[in-house]
């Protein structure tokens, strides 16, 4: 007590806080100084296997020693997020280190499982922020012996990506599909830090995260690190090519879903390997399957998997397990992240449908060729109820008119569509066949009653962009809705759409998607057909 007295009256407050820092700082030169010295005595430090959450605003460092014992030949786990960058160095002089930057540990009881034997306990997710982690290992785990020799080919290479909108890993080793018990096993030889403990997590290879609470929405599947013992699975037919697993359930029956959440993120995905690539499908759909058998054979010489409920075991050194490539954006790809862009989508759909129509017609005074229009029609619901009145005036426009609806029959409809200029319709799932359209062909989505514009332009106006499609857009009045006829003036539904939008979306969509079809004013849709024409003569 006298002490802090005679403290108290000696220094200032300021002066106290100072020698405080002064003496932490002190400290934490004599600790590094110790570590300098006596590391070359201290023995092996042990390695954590963490999964890294990161902000938006953080940054993982992974620094590759390449001049240290310990390399990165036997094992490599790395985990990407989405929105948190990650910087590899490639340091000639310092010891083998893990870095990540900003470590205040914030614990949130969550998604790594850690399976040992009978037992399952959830390890916490670890959140690293505000300082500086360093794992030295350089001193103690000899790689490169001549007793390790002769294992050196089976190096394991996993990254996963757990935190965007899809989730998926990439896989390189002993890799063993069991479609039984909906698990990827992938098996060292040796108990390292990889297969200690036998981590494991789960994952749905079907690329739109936000849905996949749903119940049964996508197959779990199961992604193992284990040592090769007797109780693992051994292989029943071993594959020379790669494999990627992704699921065709979920959302998949939608036309527009298929493209957004499985045809546009598998392209990203399978094109680099050209061909040579396994495909192995959850939650087969036979019809879905034969719908799109043009574009599964375009990206895959090799006959299609079904790889549920599967008693024999198939091997292989390198798996996607989901797919990659999917954005925030719908119908796109980010060419900066990816080799490939939507252009070079619209042309890969071109070149294996057939399609002969590379650019829109240009109009010039005095041409006597007519441009093509499509009125995509509908039956259920969002359907026009004056077609011949809108394909009539079209035509007193000199458009050559054409009325189709998809269907099955892709390919077909495709070579319609690429074979016209302008392509209209009511906003939903049809619109999506504005991927066979030639370039600087125009889109005209008549937008419904409701305050349906936000998803009318994520949908197919923000995508049309990329496509190098021109877009026009036609919002319709109440009194182009037959909602009219069905609810009375001043019925909240017609008065004020964003009340029905707070109630959630599955009540929204059963009113202004489902319950809505549009009778266009012929007068007032009239200038958007003209506009469109100017939009060829440019």
């Amino acid at each position: 007590m006298m002490n802090d007295n005679l403290l108290t009256r000696s220094f200032s407050k300021h002066e106290r806080k100072k020698l405080g820092y002064g003496a932490l700082a002190a400290c934490l030169l004599i600790t590094l100084s110790f570590f300098i010295v006596f590391n070359p005595y201290l023995g092996p430090l042990p390695l954590l296997n963490f999964m890294l959450s990161t902000g938006d605003d953080q940054k993982l460092f992974a620094v590759n020693d390449t001049s240290s014992s310990l390399q990165m030949d036997k094992g490599l786990f790395v985990i990407y997020f989405e929105d948190a960058e990650i910087i590899t160095i490639n340091d000639a002089s310092s010891s083998q280190e893990a870095v990540a930057r900003d470590a205040e540990m914030v614990r949130n009881e969550k998604k790594l499982i850690n399976d040992t034997g009978s037992s399952r306990q959830t390890i916490n997710e670890i959140v690293i922020k505000d300082s500086l982690i360093v794992n030295d290992t350089s001193s103690s785990q000899q790689i490169a012996t001549d007793a390790d020799a002769a294992t050196m080919n089976e190096k394991i290479e996993l990254r996963c990506n757990i935190m965007g909108r899809s989730e998926f890993c990439e896989i390189k080793g002993d890799i063993r599909i069991d479609g039984n018990s909906s698990t990827a096993f992938i098996v060292s030889s040796e108990t390292d830090i990889l297969t200690a403990e036998n981590t494991s997590w789960s994952i749905r290879p079907y690329a739109r995260k936000e849905a996949l609470g749903e119940k049964d929405f996508a197959r779990k599947w199961s992604v193992k690190l284990v040592t090769d013992r007797p109780d693992i699975p051994r292989c029943t037919r071993n594959h020379s090519v790669p494999a990627i697993l992704f699921s065709v359930g979920g959302y998949s029956g939608n036309f527009f879903h298929a493209f957004t959440d499985i045809i546009v993120p598998l392209y990203s995905t399978a094109q680099p390997f050209n061909r040579e690539v396994q495909f192995l499908i959850t939650n087969r759909k036979s019809s879905w399957i034969a719908k799109f058998k043009t574009l599964l054979e375009a990206l895959s010489r090799y006959e299609i998997i079904d790889i549920d409920d599967r008693h024999d075991m198939h091997c292989f050194q390198s798996l996607t397990i989901g797919l990659k490539g999917r954005n925030n954006k719908e119908l796109s790809i980010d060419s900066s992240t990816s080799p490939y862009s939507m252009k070079d989508f619209t042309q890969f759909l071109r070149r294996w449908y057939s399609l002969k129509k590379i650019t829109a017609a240009k109009i010039r005074d005095g041409d006597k060729r007519k441009p093509r229009l499509l009125i995509i029609s509908r039956k259920r619901s969002r359907a026009f109820t004056n077609v011949g009145e809108i394909a009539e005036l079209a035509e007193s426009l000199s458009y050559q008119v054409i009325v189709a609806e998809p269907g099955p029959d892709v390919s077909g409809f495709a070579k319609i569509i690429n074979s016209c200029d302008v392509v209209m319709g009511v906003h939903g799932a049809g619109l999506t066949n504005i991927v066979f359209l030639p370039e600087n062909a125009i889109l005209i989505q008549v937008v419904p009653f409701g305050r349906v514009e936000w998803a009318s332009r994520v949908s197919f106006e923000d995508p049309a962009k990329d496509m190098n499609i021109r877009y026009l857009d036609y919002k319709i009045k109440v009194e182009e809705s037959t909602l009219i006829q069905q609810y009375p003036a001043d019925h909240v539904v017609l008065r004020d759409p964003s009340v029905i939008g707070k109630q959630g979306w599955l009540a929204f969509r059963s009113i202004y998607l489902d319950k809505q079809n549009v009778t266009l004013d012929v007068n007032r849709f009239r200038p958007t057909l003209v506009k469109a024409l100017e939009l060829l003569h440019q």
